[in-house]
């Protein structure tokens, strides 16, 4: 569904070397899981005969006991579609080999050995086991049949499931396995482990789980063992976790008597996206690996994962507080290198009284603490015109007193009247014309005032604006350094609010700028109140934000992008509000790539950018047709 598929890590209720009771706590989970529909289960190393056996795997009989746990397993997978990967000892060529092995519809796939066999501390495998690394092209007996064997195993399903198995220590080491079967096309990696507990051990490993998932841009599930096993001279807490590219979607409790099983939808379609668009996946080193064929796996039909509603906004105000002052920091840094290689100290801009150009006088007011200067070189200017209001004039003069910077109000009606008759425009016709000329001369007059002082214009628009062209071409969309331009509209609110809890003398006005509606204010008002309310004629910024996010940061389709909105919005949206204002998103996004092709200079803040010179380089003349498509086939 959409490229996403479940899968499970489990921690069985164990006993050492007691290998039926063993088989049957993992029987369970995996029925659990295919009940689940998930793709597939994971446990943990040497599940079925435990990890903590220490020399009884010398015993013959304990051997025999595996091969008959093993023979179990496959039998009762014979009607299971959902691949398990379970841990035993496989004896090949003389040596004992720690392996991973994956079953699946009453068949043996193919099994893994443990590339890296630690001997160091609390571990002494090499006691028992030898290490697999260069075992490649190989087969060994089990169950009586000849199954691949090696390093070099990946396993390919449907839904792009590409998957490879590592033994614990792999992960550990400088350049783990996981590392080259994701470069040869794994977005799946699985991880048998048994790690021990010690004072802070938790925290390094999952650091090293969602590192790895990063690094790899791949799906990462763990399972380690649980305190069934021998607590002779350490423990086990059965820590299990599933990351994707950094983020650890789920993770288990650990120290549970009991068995337990987790479960997480990954986004392989994402995860495939990614590699081709961000760092240097594409030039890594493919080795060779023989490739698997899983037969067909259970496919969801319902998410099993949080779908943030706002993906540029961190949940957690500690989260967003660090982030809206790493954001401020960014935009000062920018600005002072801008003003340096100028060499000038005076900043003009527009202040309306809105969100956005507030946004931008704080980031230059807090550029300028930064540098020491008087905030008397910022010249605000705030051009009332025929649909501005009484509520953000007042605003916009208050702010700019209240930071003691150098404030100006010139009047744009009798200019614009002017400009009216040279071009033959009625002004009872509020058309584009009526809207555009209002923003170009808005323009004229801070690009004219600011070569009058030898100063920089800085802009004030924001990053949802420009992916939804809302700006005039050659008016507002222009200025000579454009601060904002890496930040969305919900996002930007989260800074508004930050900044007020850090400058309280200015917290009233910038609570009230909070909370007056969105609005150009270039249509006359009605009754004293702004008449255009931007989100009324083009959907919910948060909306916009969402589908920008996914359709730039994992090049989603619209389709998908529709189901993912539905899910982290619940009820909030209907589906047909949500694809009306999709397609409009659409329909602008596509069109208005000529306005993003000609931007000014601005910082890049978030992972996605939408400069030319950037992140994002698309013809100003593509079609929006297939994309509209995809979603009309529906609604």
């Amino acid at each position: 569904m959409f490229g996403f598929v479940r899968v499970a890590a489990a921690v069985p209720k164990v006993r050492v070397a007691n290998v039926g009771f063993n088989v049957e706590q993992m029987l369970d989970l995996w029925r659990i899981a295919s009940r689940q529909n998930a793709s597939v289960i994971l446990f943990p190393e040497l599940s079925i005969s435990s990890y903590s056996c220490g020399d009884l795997f010398y015993q013959e009989g304990l051997h025999r006991a595996v091969e008959e746990g093993l023979s179990r397993m496959v039998e009762a997978s014979t009607s299971c579609s959902t691949a398990a990967i379970v841990g035993l000892p496989v004896w090949h060529r003389g040596r004992l080999y720690n392996c991973g092995a994956v079953l699946q519809e009453g068949q043996i796939l193919g099994v893994v050995p443990k590339s890296f066999v630690p001997e160091h501390k609390e571990y002494y495998e090499k006691r028992w086991f030898a290490g697999g690394m260069g075992l490649e092209n190989e087969t060994v007996r089990l169950l009586g049949r000849e199954v691949p064997f090696g390093t070099d195993l990946l396993f390919c399903g449907s839904e792009g499931l590409v998957f490879g198995v590592e033994v614990c220590e792999d992960l550990w080491t400088v350049v783990p396995p996981s590392s080259w079967q994701a470069l040869a096309g794994a977005t799946l990696l699985f991880n048998l482990s048994a790690s021990d507990e010690i004072v802070a051990k938790s925290e390094y490993r999952s650091s090293l789980v969602a590192t790895q998932s990063a690094r790899c841009m791949a799906a990462y599930v763990y399972a380690s063992c649980g305190v069934g096993e021998s607590t002779t001279d350490v423990v086990f807490g059965g820590d299990a976790m599933i990351a994707e590219n950094g983020a650890i979607l789920e993770r288990g409790e650990r120290f549970l008597d009991e068995s337990q099983v987790i479960f997480a939808d990954v986004d392989l379609q994402r995860l495939r996206t990614l590699r081709v668009a961000e760092g240097s996946f594409i030039d890594g080193e493919i080795r060779p690996f023989r490739r698997i064929e899983l037969y067909d796996t259970p496919r969801i039909s319902q998410l099993n994962r949080y779908i943030d509603p706002h993906p540029f906004v961190p949940s957690k105000k500690s989260e967003r507080s660090k982030r809206c002052r790493e954001i401020f920091a960014i935009q000062a840094a920018a600005l002072r290198k801008r003003l340096a290689h100028i060499g000038t100290e005076k900043c003009v801009l527009g202040v309306s009284g809105g969100l956005d150009s507030t946004l931008a006088l704080l980031a230059v007011y807090r550029t300028y603490e930064t540098m020491g200067l008087d905030p008397k070189e910022i010249v605000c200017v705030t051009m009332p015109g025929f649909g501005t209001t009484e509520r953000t004039l007042e605003n916009a003069e208050k702010l700019c007193r209240a930071l003691g910077v150098t404030f100006r109000e010139i009047g744009i009606e009798e200019a614009c009247m002017e400009h009216f008759r040279q071009i033959g425009h009625d002004p009872k016709e509020h058309s584009i014309v009526y809207e555009n000329v209002q923003a170009r001369e808005r323009t004229q007059i801070l690009m004219d005032l600011a070569n009058k002082i030898g100063g920089i214009l800085v802009g004030t628009g924001d990053m949802s604006e420009s992916a939804l062209g809302w700006s005039t071409y050659n008016g507002d969309h222009m200025s000579m350094y454009a601060i904002n331009v890496g930040i969305p509209k919900t996002l930007i609110r989260y800074l508004v609010e930050w900044a007020a809890e850090q400058y309280p003398d200015i917290s009233p006005v910038l609570h009230d700028i909070l909370a007056t509606p969105v609005s150009p204010e270039l249509l006359p008002p009605q009754e004293g109140a702004i008449s255009q309310k931007t989100e009324e004629l083009l959907g919910p910024y948060e909306l916009h934000d969402f589908f920008l996010y996914h359709l730039i940061k994992s090049g989603a389709r619209p389709k998908k992008i529709l189901f993912l909105a539905k899910t982290a919005f619940g009820s909030k949206y209907d589906e047909t509000q949500i694809a009306t204002w999709l397609k409009l998103f659409l329909r602008r996004f596509f069109s208005q790539q000529f306005k993003r092709s000609c931007m000014p200079d601005g910082p890049k803040v978030g992972t996605i950018a939408l400069s030319p010179r950037g992140d994002w380089r698309m013809p100003s003349d593509a079609e929006v047709a297939m994309w509209l498509k995809d979603l009309e086939e529906e609604h």
